[in-house]
């Protein structure tokens, strides 16, 4: 079974979700900008998420977990508790 790891942003806006983008991609920290912005839990652990298999996050998650490039920023991804950046840290097909 696929298995990931993966951290993420949780926020309330596509706007914010994007602001925080740009800035990683311009050298902020991802679990800096985590525990500073997400309304997620995780965020306080730098949004990791720890493992987790297919099917057990919401289906646009999922699917951005286990299609997306590992080490790469996604997002971002529109889910029914707000927007998010995602990076996946490690995958096991």
């Amino acid at each position: 079974m696929a298995r990931a790891t993966a951290r993420h942003i949780l926020v309330d806006t596509e706007a914010r979700c994007n602001e925080l983008k740009a800035e990683i991609e311009g050298g902020l920290d991802f679990a800096v900008a985590a525990e500073e912005n997400s309304t997620c839990p995780s965020g306080a652990q730098g949004g990791d998420l720890g493992s987790f298999g297919r099917g057990q996050m919401v289906p646009e998650f999922d699917t951005a977990v286990f299609t997306g490039e590992v080490g790469v920023v996604q997002g971002p991804i529109e889910t029914q508790f707000g927007y998010h950046l995602l990076e996946v840290t490690s995958r096991e097909d």
